[in-house]
């Protein structure tokens, strides 16, 4: 990846994070919405949003239905405050690298507490 796309993936990114928490007023969206990371194709034609947070599946389809609906604003938005000659097409995907984390974390923690003897 060159440094270009990689600095425009952080812009977007960025960007995308602050109209979430600030602008969007969609109430499937809770505060705790994370843009975890944006992969921008090449030619800068289309960008892929990843997103998480700690919820139910129900609450993840609609936040992933909420962003969709809301991904012209954004793009809108986007080619106000950023200066780029083409603002990408957005679509939003589910990273679950949270959940997931959580989940070895809590393994882990199942594994010590198991492993040690009672002390007496």
């Amino acid at each position: 990846m060159t440094h270009r796309i990689e600095r425009v993936n952080h812009l977007i990114r960025e960007e995308i994070s602050e109209l979430i928490q600030r602008q969007l007023k969609d109430p499937r969206l809770s505060s705790m919405v994370a843009v975890t990371d944006v992969v921008t194709s090449p030619d800068l034609r289309q960008a892929r949003v990843f997103v998480s947070c700690i919820c139910s599946p129900e609450e993840r389809q609609g936040i992933l239905n909420a962003l969709t609906s809301a991904s012209g604003f954004i793009r809108n938005e986007m080619g106000r405050h950023l200066r780029l000659r083409r603002i990408p097409e957005l679509s939003f995907s589910w990273d679950e690298s949270i959940e997931r984390g959580a989940r070895i974390a809590e393994l882990i923690d199942r594994v010590s507490t198991e492993g040690k003897p009672d002390k007496k």
